[in-house]
């Protein structure tokens, strides 16, 4: 109890303090004050938090005597303020504060966005963590459970030392992320979860869009082409019509642009006009080598093999002569079974290559060609 005590001493010279004047004075404890920021997708996630030390102060080695000891199991009686039955205010001095830009779930639990006071019940074999609506008090003193807007269980883990207790995100990834409080030998997880960052995504492009990128074609292009691959086929559709209207000087035809319009035309049940699309894509002088080559791989990998056929066939015919259109050629009509046309264009690719990973590929493509084996597999 007597850590209590003191932390409510020290809580109540803060106080003094903040009322009195206006200078700015060390951290009571030498318990600095730090700030993770984390980006999950488009959600931007953050910890404030103040971090005490396993040795105390006075240079004590409280190794082994913080968890049950200098922070009690369960809840505890503060001894100061209203609060009888006080969760720990996971630091040290002001409370630690948890802010989400957006809503996000919490092992699996909904969160609004906003602001929370971070508490935690610790026990030996399950923890308790607790988002209060009440962020702008000093510790715990004066928790109330009914500003609670979420409590979630978690499992301690076993962690390497650390002197100075220090929130870690552990696991990044675009939608999911696992933050962890470590300090002195354990460590608390928390699994953040952003359950609609396509959502997030194509809201923030829709008004990007009305500023400075959306008189830029590419822009409109880009946002048609990801509404596209994460499940917005209208506003796809919408943004890649746009992409290629030239109304207002901003919009232009273009290989990438009509390929585009093509996808969201057909993602939209629009198949007429996906083909006319695709074919003035195909017939655009804006098409490169590599753009025709790029579409006739794309249609291997989707399993349409005559089509593939005849896009290399286009490319040879407009860009004759240089390996990527022989390198085509060798990939198509090895993808329709005649292994001896396509071993004749894979060596004539082989003699046209312009590095030594190009050649080693084209090598290796020779190879199965002459065992008899599709170089598309």
């Amino acid at each position: 109890m007597k850590h209590f005590l003191a932390a409510a001493a020290v809580a109540l010279t803060a106080i003094g303090a903040f009322a009195q004047g206006s200078i700015t004075l060390p951290p009571s404890g030498g318990n600095q004050r730090a700030t993770v920021t984390q980006q999950i997708g488009p959600v931007t996630v953050s910890i404030d938090y103040s971090s005490p030390h396993v040795h105390s102060p006075q240079g004590q080695d409280r190794r082994g005597k913080i968890w049950g000891t200098l922070v009690p199991w369960g809840m505890a009686n503060l001894g100061f303020g209203t609060c009888k039955e006080c969760p720990w205010r996971v630091g040290a001095n002001v409370n630690t504060i948890f802010t989400t830009s957006a809503d996000i779930q919490v092992n699996g639990s909904p969160l609004a966005a906003g602001s929370y006071a971070l508490f935690a019940i610790p026990q030996q074999d399950e923890w308790t963590w607790i988002f209060s609506r009440n962020h702008t008090s000093w510790g715990s003193f004066f928790y109330d459970p009914s500003e609670d807007a979420l409590r979630v269980k978690a499992k301690p883990e076993k962690a390497e030392y650390r002197e100075v207790l220090t929130f870690d995100f552990t696991e990044r990834k675009e939608d999911h992320a696992t933050v962890a409080m470590k300090w002195e030998e354990l460590a608390v997880p928390i699994d953040i979860t952003v359950p609609n960052a396509a959502d997030l995504y194509v809201a923030t492009m829709r008004n990007e869009l009305r500023n400075s990128p959306g008189f830029n074609d590419t822009a409109w292009e880009q946002a048609a082409r990801y509404a596209l691959d994460n499940k917005h086929p209208v506003e796809g559709l919408q943004w890649a019509e746009r992409s290629i209207n030239p109304a207002g000087g901003i919009g232009r035809k273009s290989f990438t642009n009509l390929m585009t319009l093509a996808d969201a035309q057909e993602a939209n049940g629009r198949i007429a006009d996906a083909a006319k699309s695709r074919d003035a894509a195909m017939n655009d002088p804006s098409a490169t080598v590599f753009d025709l080559h790029g579409y006739g791989r794309q249609l291997i990998a989707k399993g349409k093999k005559d089509e593939a056929m005849k896009v290399f066939q286009l490319n040879a015919k407009r860009n004759s002569g240089v390996w990527p259109t022989n390198g085509g050629l060798a990939r198509g009509y090895s993808a329709t079974g005649n292994y001896p046309e396509a071993l004749k264009y894979a060596k004539l690719a082989l003699a046209q290559a312009p590095d030594e990973a190009n050649r080693k590929n084209l090598e290796n493509m020779i190879k199965k060609l002459e065992a008899g084996q599709d170089i598309n597999k």
